[in-house]
């Protein structure tokens, strides 16, 4: 049986396994550790920052930081806070990011946490790269304009091998997500859905889906981002 340990979130005496990272023990007490790059199921890579905590004092990743007997976690603070927004902020800013003519609108992650930390207009300078949009698949889209590098494609998308569908090509502010070209053709329709649910923003898009959910009837439209787990405090 695994070993039960009691660790402190913002004042708050939590239960959970020992081992167990920080981001799942959290929502498991009914606490609200924002993330994007995190899938539940996939193996963590921490490379959104979003979900960093003050952890003994130290900064760090809650997706990938195993919590152990008496750790003391600082989520909700101003300070906390505040840089979740910066990062948020920054990730507008390095793409190109139109979410009144995104079909993810009201489904979209990144959207939902602008909402959350009531962003009207980034602190930074918008860059405006010019960035491509792939329509050469058969089954999917993959608009670079709205990537925000995540990795959940990588590391969810597989075929019954455990080969990944996608990979990342070039580095720094050239790098981008793409399609293998060989295993693009054995990428069924339902695989595409999934890539399309996977990704937190509208980058990756199942062809010949437009708006199957009216805006105003999605996903954070009705409740913000993280009210699943808040509700059960």
């Amino acid at each position: 049986m695994a070993e039960i340990v009691r660790v402190y979130i913002d004042g708050k005496e939590c239960l959970a396994q020992n081992g167990e990272y920080l981001l799942q023990a959290a929502r498991e007490n009914g606490i609200y550790i924002p993330t994007l790059c995190h899938y539940e199921g996939v193996k963590p890579k921490g490379s959104c920052r979003i979900c960093t905590c003050k952890v003994n004092g130290r900064l760090m990743t809650a997706c990938t930081t195993p919590i152990a007997e008496g750790m003391v976690v600082e989520n909700n603070t101003a300070e906390i806070n505040e840089m979740r927004k910066a990062i948020i902020e920054l990730f507008f800013v390095e793409g190109n990011h139109f979410c009144p003519t995104c079909e993810k609108s009201g489904d979209c992650e990144l959207q939902a946490l602008a909402y959350k930390y009531q962003i009207t207009a980034p602190r930074y300078p918008f860059l405006f790269p010019t960035k491509r949009v792939v329509a050469e698949y058969s089954r999917i889209i993959i608009d670079h304009n709205r990537c925000v590098l995540c990795k959940r494609c990588v590391r969810a998308i597989k075929d019954a091998e455990g080969r990944s569908f996608f990979a990342y090509r070039r580095r720094g502010q050239h790098i981008e997500v793409i399609l293998d070209k060989r295993m693009s053709e054995q990428m069924d329709y339902e695989k595409a859905l999934e890539a399309e649910k996977v990704c937190p923003v509208g980058a990756i898009m199942a062809r010949r889906i437009a708006f199957t959910t009216p805006v105003g009837h999605r996903k954070y439209d009705k409740k913000p981002i993280g009210s699943d787990v808040e509700k059960i405090k």
